[in-house]
């Protein structure tokens, strides 16, 4: 009898467990299986003695991290940017799934679409090429345009405070068409008998977004933010990195806990610190998700994660 119930569970789930099966892979060998390097956050790791053999120090790796000059700095700016990028890129996004719902014709759409998603496929180290080429101070088309202006050209590379905004729309230009794709999706999912109801009852495009489309969105919408929240601690390093041209002039506002960790590693080589600050970041990543969840759930039940 329990080979019968196996056998029909296999015939009724094997196609999409067959499908899945690939994600798995991906998550068991770069996700849980690298997992058991968590010890070297509490290890004085050393490359001729390995991870059993290093020393065992506790948690001195992250005094180490936490007692550092720049620990508040780099943990603000860290959740400061994420903040900016999620709620500019949810925006961003949602504004341009709508405009591509509207837009009449196959060809315009394919057009309109592809032109939209390219830039997720470029490099981070070519952006930010593109970025010095628009920002530089000598031959930058921004300073060119301000000096044709009659204003002085800007230091973009040794002022700080312009820098989070510059990133911001970095993001924007690179991720909000790719970001799009799901709500886009979940548009072209809905019942068009909605919107032909809606107009018979005098409702015009703006209401119909409002009342019918967005409110279609919001499940979607809260599963991305709380996926969001998991990733507030962990900042795009090569957006960073490539984009500010690891200046150390910016550090003020552009130095998050990615590029600390990669200076350390680079001038120390200290993998138990950087071990330390990941066990950080994943940590406060999944509280983060948790204490999200418990919220929605308190307000909406039905729109939690789990």
């Amino acid at each position: 009898m329990p080979f019968r119930r196996a056998r029909l569970w296999l015939r009724d789930n094997g196609a999409p467990l067959i499908m899945s099966l690939p994600g798995f892979l991906h998550l068991l060998i770069f996700a849980y299986i690298p997992m058991f390097g968590i010890i070297i956050a509490f290890k004085d790791y050393r490359f001729d003695q390995g991870i059993f053999g290093s020393k065992w120090i506790g948690f001195y790796n992250f005094r180490y991290l936490f007692s550092s000059a720049v620990a508040v700095r780099i943990t603000r700016n860290t959740v400061l940017l994420n903040f900016m990028f999620i709620l500019t890129g949810l925006v961003a996004s949602l504004i341009v799934a709508l405009l591509m719902n509207e837009v009449q014709g196959k060809l315009r759409a394919r057009f309109y679409q592809s032109a939209m998603f390219l830039p997720h496929f470029i490099s981070w180290v070519i952006v930010g090429y593109f970025v010095f080429a628009l920002l530089n101070l000598e031959d930058g088309m921004v300073n060119h345009l301000l000096q044709s202006l009659g204003k002085e050209p800007i230091r973009w590379y040794g002022e700080a405070q312009y820098w989070p905004a510059i990133l911001v729309i970095v993001n924007l230009w690179k991720g909000m068409g790719y970001g799009s794709i799901l709500y886009l999706a979940v548009m072209l999912g809905i019942n068009p008998e909605f919107y032909e109801a809606a107009k018979i009852d005098g409702a015009n495009k703006l209401q119909q977004i409002l009342h019918i489309t967005l409110p279609m969105l919001v499940p979607i919408i809260i599963i991305q933010l709380l996926l969001a929240m998991g990733g507030m601690f962990r900042a795009n390093f090569g957006m960073i990195f490539n984009a500010t041209q690891n200046r150390s002039s910016l550090y003020p506002t552009t130095d998050v806990i990615d590029t600390f960790v990669y200076r350390a590693l680079l001038q120390m080589g200290d993998m138990g610190m950087a071990a330390a600050a990941g066990v950080y970041q994943s940590v406060v990543g999944f509280v983060l998700v948790i204490l999200s969840n418990w919220l929605v759930r308190r307000v909406d039940p039905e729109r939690s994660l789990f």
